[in-house]
């Protein structure tokens, strides 16, 4: 039987896992990554450390398989998803010219109102899917090139190799033989048109960057190198796979079809939805992107984040004290028959998609003297659903597609209220996955295609699957009422 390693460099860390031809993980590997935070909003990732991370993390791996008397030999592909929009640049030699700018930091900002005070913004969004954000790589080059000298000068000069981090893995793994990158990756950068899917030479010299060495963009499913990893395996594998990683949970989860959508429930939440062959542009706070691709086929999607989703269970849990353990929170929401009128609208870091309010404040509303610690919970529990039904409804205006399943991962999907109350205000089927490391699964997914180890995506729909399909309640009559009430506290911004 023919293997996949599949490697999962995220921004904590770097997760190997080798599959097998059922799409099944059969060995593990982790460890932990540093991130550097600093100034007002700076984080940057050290590059060698990245690479560093991800041999070390396959090592692990490689040894588990050993341990349960399987052998490397069997690996025939490599998959690789990564951390997207964090990217590096690096020189003709290999070596790094700055520390990796990772995709949470924000010191782009001033850019960013610049180009809107520009009037570019509809120019950008029309090419690229994305709105001025210090979230997407190219702003935060801009600011480099405007604040290093030597990297200015390197850019200008033509000697500057730009790479998400995918580019950069794929880069050190073939000993620069190889310099290329995906659909997914490109498409996060604000320089890449969705459209034409080439790199956009008037966005590039928009942003002064019109010397800037790119990679050769590719379908999430190619043929991109091979390696030995550091001499980890004993002969070059073949490298067959990239995608940024929230790309390859939806394609790890099965999102194959035009209406079919992923929500990814962890301290915040990303929502992506299939919308086909074509990009559709978003008049609802989504960004458009592009889903994932292989050979002949292209898929777009939208994307919507929402900001916080399990960090309101951890604030009740740290700050308030409501109770000792997040297991807990099921039996409390369902101690009360309903919320008794409260809503908490978890706006602790602003609201994201669809309302784009990122200086509101959280509040909690409708308490009286009869409301207790239950109902809060429940409150908070039921904000967690109503966020997502929002951003659904979103997509489905965007598009007049009409979601067919959502499909979720992530730790909140073991709290049994939530997932009921999500599957009965959506009134969709929703399904739960097991699986933990949906990203890496899509990555394989994506390798194996390319190696003949899956024959095309048919073939994936066929494979085992751990899903399980969830059905409405006898509350779920109740449900359109409650979510009213949710609309309302939402827009009641005093």
């Amino acid at each position: 039987m023919n293997f996949i390693l599949s490697i999962d460099q995220g921004t904590s860390g770097t997760k190997a896992l080798v599959f097998d031809a059922d799409g099944q993980a059969i060995a593990r590997g982790s460890v932990p990554l540093q991130t550097h935070y600093f100034g007002e909003g700076f984080v940057e990732q050290d590059p060698e450390a990245i690479y560093n991370n991800v041999v070390a993390a396959v090592s692990n791996c490689l040894n588990d398989l050993e341990i349960k008397g399987l052998s490397k030999e069997q690996i025939i592909a490599i998959g690789i998803s990564n951390q997207r929009e964090t990217f590096v640049l690096w020189d003709e030699s290999g070596s790094p010219l700055h520390p990796a700018i990772v995709w949470q930091c924000k010191r782009s900002v001033k850019i960013c109102e610049n180009l809107a005070q520009r009037g570019l913004g509809n120019l950008i969004a029309s090419k690229t899917g994305l709105v001025i954000d210090p979230y997407f790589s190219a702003t935060k080059l801009v600011w480099l090139v405007e604040n290093n000298t030597s990297i200015k000068e390197a850019v200008a000069a033509g000697k500057a190799f730009f790479g998400t981090i995918d580019t950069w893995l794929l880069y050190k793994l073939t000993a620069g033989k190889s310099y290329a990158t995906d659909h997914t990756n490109a498409s996060r950068t604000l320089f890449f048109n969705i459209q034409s899917l080439q790199w956009d030479t008037e966005l590039l010299d928009v942003y002064g960057l019109g010397n800037l060495q790119l990679p050769e963009v590719k379908s999430s499913s190619a043929y991109f190198g091979e390696t030995t990893i550091n001499d980890l395996l004993s002969n070059p594998v073949a490298i067959t796979g990239l995608i940024g990683d929230s790309h390859a949970a939806a394609f790890g989860e099965g999102c194959f079809d035009t209406g079919t959508a992923k929500a990814t429930l962890g301290t915040g939440s990303s929502i992506i939805m299939n919308i086909g062959n074509k990009p559709v542009a978003s008049q609802n706070g989504m960004v458009t992107t592009i889903c994932w691709s292989v050979p002949g086929r292209v898929d777009y999607a939208l994307e919507g984040v929402i900001v916080t989703c399990g960090g309101t269970i951890e604030w009740l849990k740290n700050e308030l004290g409501l109770f000792d353990d997040v297991k807990a929170t099921t039996g409390m929401a369902n101690a009360v028959s309903d919320n008794g009128g409260v809503y908490l609208v978890p706006a602790f870091s602003g609201l994201g998609s669809p309302h784009w309010e990122m200086n509101r404040k959280a509040s909690i509303t409708g308490m009286t003297f009869g409301t207790n610690k239950n109902h809060i919970v429940r409150a908070a529990l039921e904000s967690i659903p109503y966020q997502i039904k929002d951003v659904i409804a979103a997509m489905e205006k965007d598009t007049g597609i009409s979601l067919k399943q959502l499909m979720t991962n992530g730790g909140l999907t073991a709290n049994e209220f939530v997932m009921q109350l999500l599957t009965d205000v959506l009134a969709k089927p929703v399904s739960r996955s097991s699986m933990p490391d949906v990203s890496a699964l899509g990555a394989a997914y994506m390798a194996g295609m390319q190696q003949g180890i899956y024959n095309g995506i048919d073939a994936l729909r066929n494979l085992k699957s751990d899903k399980v399909i969830l059905g409405q309640s006898v509350e779920a009559a109740k449900v359109t009422d409650w979510y009213q009430g949710w609309l309302q506290a939402v827009d009641n911004k005093n």
